[in-house]
């Protein structure tokens, strides 16, 4: 239900001018990358959400403008139009002109507000060429046109209407960032969690220039959230968890399912902020799930007498579970907001948990044997695994003292200097070897395709003599002995063949980092090499020209044969292009093997030369889902990905 209340200038408040924006934009969004344009989108939308949150708005709305401008509409208050008593100006304008100005400050405008820094209207104004904001209010339509952030006239009556709301259309600065064009995935991701974590509120996105439009509506809320983040695994019991009850000043709304997975997904928010970094909510809600588990299963007899409790660990595997709570003060620790300090916050999650997960297992007996049981499965293989692992370290495998036999490590014990090649097959790794530079490069060649880890617990890993021969070359360590710092090498890359195995190893490789060594990743030292496709070869060795990608050839090619003509070159229009541009041959390489020491080292190893992609994790949730469908036990998933993606492979060799 939408709630009518006084929302005046008295609940504006301003604390300091505008100038900074455009010049230190970075301070304010995070750069004037990709990230920063649509940092200018979240701003809106997340006043909007606020507006949700507070009870009076139930619609947010973004439309990505044909003329390269966005449109973001809710049908809240709408911003007061009043003169505002510190700034002698409408407060419309206050709240685009001023820094800081804004009812998130304690003026009484917001209980609980995400947006909380109150700078985002304003740097948003402040970073556009052009915005124009309507506002519907009191009966009446007011407008108002800004350029580079300075007002063109005084707000203005345009019309009559019988809504309310506030709508901004804003064109980003091309003079600021390095490119003005929003993503539609991207701001609908973000739309689609803002209806997840703000139940009963509708979202939507509108592309005008596709047409493309998708609108979400979740009366379920975060449960609805949990169901989205499961798709694909199979669910202990259909039946999910919720709660959301008030304590003192604290909305605690909690959701949580378990799955087959090995894995958990948690995911702690403040305010629909998401603090990837946890914080007292998160400290809370585990410290309550590990105890009910334990209380019940010993109530139940479940746990033996005799048995130790089961660990916060192996209470959580295979857990999907969303905290959302909602307060008038957060503390957060920095200014991205990733983790939440509030102290009470751990007491009052801990306190919703205890109560209310414990009547959820004693009210469905058959979900909670399985949840135990799970835990009691999770724990045996923990023990299982340590005591594979403390075999390894008995028998001095992981401790550093002895490298793999297979690894032809670099000379170099500057970890800043050093990389590791994470080969295909022996044959492309004796090439790599004798081609190599044995200084900075090492090479480890890897027989056959590497354990799905996806599928396995560490003690299979452990088993494993691949991954085992690997987490030993890299020297950090797994799980609980892991240690980023002991990182032996500053680059790590799979060089694999440019074939349909070649793909499935290297992401095998992928899989096993984003799962037991994300660190690796986060710190930018996951890389995929790009060996070269094509080989264009003339008389001598020498003049060989390596193409990566059927783009890049087709480009070369047209390049060289137009440039042969502008000399006065006769062209037969009847040889093979290859030709054409004055080559002998044109090879296609499938694998590594089929190139020599030199050759591989001039194409996919020399720094000079090489093309290497760096892996990065930039949506983990998107990830999760992706390493599910891939290398998860849901075959139709699988297939439904093969065939929505195929339209984009170019080139599959079978």
């Amino acid at each position: 239900m939408v709630k009518k209340d006084s929302y005046s200038s008295e609940q504006i408040t301003v604390l300091e001018g505008l100038e900074p924006v455009r010049k230190r934009p970075g301070m304010y969004i995070g750069g004037t990358g990709i990230e920063g344009l649509h940092h200018l989108v979240w701003e809106l939308v997340d006043n909007g959400i606020d507006e949700a949150l507070a009870g009076y708005a139930n619609e947010v709305s973004v439309v990505i403008l044909a003329d390269g401008g966005i449109k973001v509409t809710d049908n809240g208050r709408g911003i007061p139009t009043d003169i505002h008593p510190k700034t002698g100006k409408s407060t419309v304008e206050t709240v685009l002109t001023v820094l800081h100005a804004g009812g998130k400050f304690g003026g009484g405008g917001y209980k609980v507000s995400g947006g909380l820094h109150g700078v985002g209207s304003s740097v948003v104004n402040g970073l556009s060429k052009h915005l124009i904001v309507t506002v519907f209010r009191e009966g009446k339509i007011y407008q108002q046109e800004y350029k580079a952030g300075i007002p063109q006239a005084d707000l203005k009556v345009i019309g009559k209407t019988d809504k309310t709301g506030t709508e901004i259309v804003f064109y980003a600065d091309d003079s600021i960032f390095e490119s003005v064009k929003f993503n539609y995935a991207t701001i609908l991701d973000r739309l689609r969690h803002a209806a997840y974590l703000t139940k009963g509120v509708k979202t939507k996105i509108v592309n005008e220039e596709t047409g493309e439009n998708y609108g979400f509506y979740f009366e379920g809320g975060i449960q609805s959230y949990v169901k989205h983040l499961n798709v694909g695994k199979e669910p202990v019991d259909e039946d999910i968890f919720y709660v959301d009850k008030t304590v003192k000043d604290t909305q605690v709304e909690i959701s949580l399912q378990y799955t087959d997975a090995y894995t958990e997904i948690v995911r702690s928010f403040a305010n629909n902020v998401l603090n990837p970094d946890g914080g007292t909510h998160l400290t809370g809600f585990r410290s309550a799930l590990t105890r009910v588990i334990n209380d019940y299963a010993r109530k139940t007899g479940l746990l033996k007498e005799k048995e130790e409790n089961l660990s916060g660990e192996d209470t959580r595997e295979g857990l999907t579970a969303i905290i959302l709570v909602k307060l008038p003060d957060p503390q957060f620790e920095g200014q991205t907001k990733n983790k939440l300090g509030n102290p009470e916050v751990r007491g009052y999650v801990e306190q919703v948990m205890n109560e209310y997960f414990n009547y959820y297992l004693e009210e469905h007996p058959g979900v909670a044997r399985k949840i135990v049981g799970k835990a009691l499965l999770a724990a045996r293989a923990r023990k299982a695994a340590r005591a594979a692992r403390e075999n390894i370290l008995r028998k001095g495998i992981l401790d550093g003292a002895s490298l793999p036999g297979k690894l032809a490590d670099c000379s170099s014990k500057n970890p800043a200097d050093s990389e590791l090649y994470l080969v295909e097959g022996d044959s492309a790794g004796g090439s790599a070897k004798s081609g190599r530079d044995s200084k900075t490069q090492a090479i480890l060649p890897l027989r056959g395709k590497v354990l799905n880890v996806e599928r396995a617990r560490l003690d299979k890993m452990l088993a494993n003599n691949e991954l085992l021969s690997l987490i030993k070359a890299l020297g950090v360590g797994i799980e609980e002995s892991f240690d980023i710092r002991s990182l032996r090498y500053d680059r790590i890359i799979i060089m694999t063949d440019a074939d349909v195995d070649g793909s499935h190893i290297s992401t095998l490789l992928m899989t096993f980092f984003f799962r037991y060594m994300k660190e690796v990743i986060d710190g930018g030292h996951l890389y995929l090499a790009k060996p070269p496709l094509f080989e264009l070869v003339k008389s001598g060795k020498k003049n060989s020209v390596f193409i990566y990608d059927e783009a890049e050839l087709d480009v070369v090619l047209d390049d060289i044969i137009a440039k042969r003509k502008s000399e006065g070159t006769t062209i037969n229009t009847t040889d093979d292009r290859y030709r054409q541009a004055g080559f002998i041959e044109q090879k296609r390489y499938k694998g590594l093997g089929e190139m020599d020491a030199e050759q591989l080292f001039e194409t996919t190893m020399n720094p000079e030369k090489r093309v290497l992609i760096q892996v990065k994790v930039d949506d983990a949730e998107k990830a999760d889902a992706v390493f599910n469908k891939l290398m998860g036990t849901e075959v139709e998933l699988r297939k439904n990905f093969i065939q929505a993606n195929a339209k984009f492979v170019k080139d599959l060799d079978i």
